[in-house]
């Protein structure tokens, strides 16, 4: 009987340090749970803070025109700059009307 109680102790006492192991590995768990998080906020924080517009819709559709060789057509232009077509009618206006492009044929663009 004494053998037993002894064995018993011996069990209790394994148990307690496996417990205090498991409770130290769940708390390093948790604290790269908790460095994971806060590493893919911070980078959802920056996507956000960074703009994505790199200039105005006029600067944009200019580039576009000034980058086209031969003349950019307007299918081209609504399809690169996802821009409707009043929008980028009245941009080319605007365009024509300070003198940067000039019409190829109608409804094709090229610099100046």
């Amino acid at each position: 009987m004494k053998q037993l109680k002894k064995e018993v102790k011996s069990l209790i006492k394994e148990l307690k340090t496996l417990t205090r192991k498991a409770e130290k590995i769940s708390a390093r768990l948790g604290a790269l749970e908790k460095v994971a998080v806060s590493k893919a906020k911070t980078k959802a924080v920056k996507a956000k803070a960074v703009p994505k517009r790199k200039g105005t819709a006029t600067e944009k559709v200019w580039a576009l025109i000034n980058r086209s060789r031969k003349g950019i057509g307007m299918a081209a232009l609504k399809e690169k700059t996802g821009f409707g077509d009043v929008k980028i009618r009245n941009i080319v206006f605007r365009l024509k009307k300070q003198g940067k492009i000039k019409s190829v044929r109608p409804g094709t663009y090229t610099k100046a």
